[in-house]
């Protein structure tokens, strides 16, 4: 694997629509598949550090659980609710494994 790829998860583990939480070194990253294209950003919310993993997803956007700020999924920008940015981390798909770079 390229220097900076991490394998994390198999896709088939993450169903479409949901996001799930991963650790990477020091990095916590919420993993989201929007049905087979799949996306991530740090965990926490600009807001108040929400975990954006358990937010509700919509199109290539996430919703903060905590107090609904809409996250969108290819930026890390706050779309609504306020103003303030996530880092967001290239991913790929290989033989059915998923990769981050950090």
């Amino acid at each position: 694997m390229e220097k900076g790829w991490r394998v994390v998860k198999d896709a088939e583990l993450i169903p479409a629509k949901e996001g799930r939480r991963v650790k990477i070194g020091e990095n916590e990253i919420a993993l989201f598949n929007l049905g087979g294209d799949f996306l991530a950003v740090d965990n926490r919310c600009p807001h108040k550090e929400g975990p954006l993993a358990d937010g509700i997803v919509a199109g290539k956007a996430v919703f903060c659980p905590l107090h609904n700020w809409k996250i969108s999924l290819e930026t890390g920008c706050a779309l609504s609710g306020g103003t303030g940015q996530v880092k967001s981390y290239p991913v790929k798909l290989k033989d059915g494994k998923i990769h981050i770079h950090v």
